[in-house]
């Protein structure tokens, strides 16, 4: 099937008790057992149906094995780190989500993990930080927020090559765009809350394993920890998944025509878009990527405030998040990057003057006259 039909039909696509072509929310705890140890469910934590079908439709977009559905897109990142154990080593792009940095440098140092920053794009850089003790390269392409592109198929082969485990969060392209397990990857992550939930109305983290048996590794731990999704989140992120494709034509098409709009601004220093051609990313996200994704980050002119531009606009909405219907605008430096110490975001690129762009899928005539509104309060 191809991809717009996988989303519709793909995974557990209808109810296999009833025939109702979207699986119930199936409230409950616990589930008879006509005899032990041959129940299909026994308890919530480690199975329900409803969750199911959502790994079950994860893991067919992306390829993969076996799917898992978390609380969060954090609770899914620290269920993977947990394939780990103290003394381990784990190379780490350097350019990743405030709240992955967050783990790493407040909770998992604490528990005897070793992690070393690299930009990932650079690969004798990254194969010139495995030690003895590196048993992971973990990344995002593109990266939050500067959008910077790694090259997929060389990382997993140097993973391999390594005896590494490679794991990418694919949260800013979803598998509209790419899907890493097909390039050679072992373990693929989401932050389902956006692309793929799409409306900003549900919390919740994928996991997806290219072989069986990491993919039983990862399941054990999803039940041991117990970060689990809850049915009516779950239900809620089958539902938004189906239009994914959708969606993500609209967000491609008004992302690229807001590009050639700041092109054209003086008060823009700097854009960061996968899809410009003069960026040296390009030729690899081309090769890599169906389509640039609907994300931009770009700096204003020094002498600009930020704030003011991001505080005037009307129809972008301010706030934390990404890839829902409405377009979403927020200072990295001062929101969801604020936990990364700045002189560490600053070496990473990060700059005080950076604004994030999650383009929705408004009129872009509309999206347009709100950056015009945005501008014109910080050159005044």
């Amino acid at each position: 099937m191809k991809f717009d039909t996988e989303l519709i039909h793909g995974g557990i696509s209808e109810d296999p008790t009833t025939g109702a072509t979207s699986v119930p929310i199936y409230m409950a705890s616990t589930f008879h057992q006509t005899k032990i140890g041959e129940s299909q469910y026994e308890y919530s934590r480690t199975g329900n149906p409803t969750r199911a079908a959502v790994e079950a439709l994860i893991a067919t977009l992306e390829h993969g094995t076996a799917g898992f559905a978390f609380a969060s897109g954090s609770a899914a990142i620290n269920t993977v780190f947990s394939l780990f154990a103290a003394g381990d080593h784990i190379i780490v792009g350097n350019d990743v989500y405030g709240g992955t940095f967050r783990l790493i440098d407040s909770v998992l140092k604490r528990f005897g993990m070793t992690f070393t920053t690299v930009d990932t794009r650079d690969l004798t850089a990254v194969e010139a930080a495995i030690t003895p003790a590196t048993k992971a390269i973990y990344l995002e392409t593109p990266t939050n927020p500067l959008l910077h592109i790694t090259d997929i198929e060389a990382i997993a082969k140097l993973g391999h090559k390594h005896d590494l485990l490679s794991i990418i969060d694919n949260t800013f392209a979803s598998p509209y765009i790419q899907r890493p397990l097909d390039l050679g990857v072992d373990i693929v992550l989401h932050s389902a809350s956006k692309y793929l939930g799409g409306h900003s109305d549900v919390i919740g983290g994928l996991v997806v394993t290219k072989d069986a048996e990491l993919g039983e590794r990862v399941g054990y731990l999803q039940n041991a920890i117990g970060s689990i999704l809850a049915p009516q989140e779950s239900w809620l992120l089958q539902r938004g998944m189906k239009t994914l494709a959708l969606r993500m034509r609209a967000h491609l098409s008004n992302a690229e025509q807001i590009f050639n709009y700041l092109k054209a601004q003086p008060g823009v220093a700097k854009i960061y878009y996968p899809g410009d051609p003069d960026n040296p990313d390009y030729a690899v996200a081309k090769k890599q990527m169906n389509g640039f994704g609907a994300m931009i980050s770009f700096e204003l002119q020094p002498q600009m405030d930020p704030k003011a531009f991001v505080e005037h606009l009307e129809v972008i909405t301010l706030a934390e998040s990404l890839g829902a219907l409405e377009s979403l605008i927020e200072i990295p430096a001062l929101m969801t990057h604020g936990a990364i110490p700045r002189d560490i975001r600053i070496q990473n690129g990060i700059q005080d003057e950076l604004i994030r762009l999650s383009v929705g899928v408004e009129d872009i005539t509309d999206l347009l006259a709100d950056l015009d509104r945005g501008f014109a309060s910080v050159t005044d």
